[in-house]
């Protein structure tokens, strides 16, 4: 059934197919920061194994709360690897080296794109598409990546 929340079924479609973007990179940021988990070595270890964790576990409740956004819209939010990959802005690197300063650089560049992309659609979602709620929702998701991109930040300083 349709949501009648009056916004234009075309609307909540363009909403709803943004969103799956945000999922995707969300997944995506997710899968690498288990990845900076679960490998990084160096004399740091044990300081950013536990940093890293804290991260994926908020993108982790991040990407929940997008796939609730995209069902609370009357879609379906991607659920399997293939579409996750087809729809990302992000790209998976491979590493040679597993230190933390070149995973802390590279999921720092991530969170970066996924703000930009945030902050181009905010306005759009707000006065375009007439959904000042998945507006509201963004921002508060490109002020989480903000403070997460501000922690990564600090350790490179």
């Amino acid at each position: 059934m349709t949501p009648a929340i009056g916004i234009s079924q075309n609307n909540l479609t363009e909403v709803a197919h943004t969103l799956t973007k945000v999922l995707a990179d969300e997944f995506v940021l997710y899968t690498k920061t288990r990845n900076a988990h679960w490998n990084v070595e160096g004399p740091d270890f044990y300081a950013k194994h536990t940093f890293f964790e804290s991260q994926y576990e908020m993108l982790d409740e991040t990407m929940d709360n997008v796939a609730e956004r995209i069902r609370t819209l009357g879609h379906y939010a991607p659920a399997t690897l293939k579409q996750f990959l087809q729809l990302t802005h992000l790209t998976e690197l491979s590493r040679e080296a597993n230190d933390s300063t070149g995973f802390i650089k590279e999921l720092l560049a991530d969170h970066e794109s996924i703000i930009v992309f945030l902050r181009e659609n905010i306005n759009r979602f707000a006065n375009d598409l007439q959904d000042l709620g998945s507006s509201d929702f963004i921002t508060g998701l490109m002020e989480t990546h903000e403070k997460m991109a501000w922690m990564l930040r600090a350790h490179l300083k």
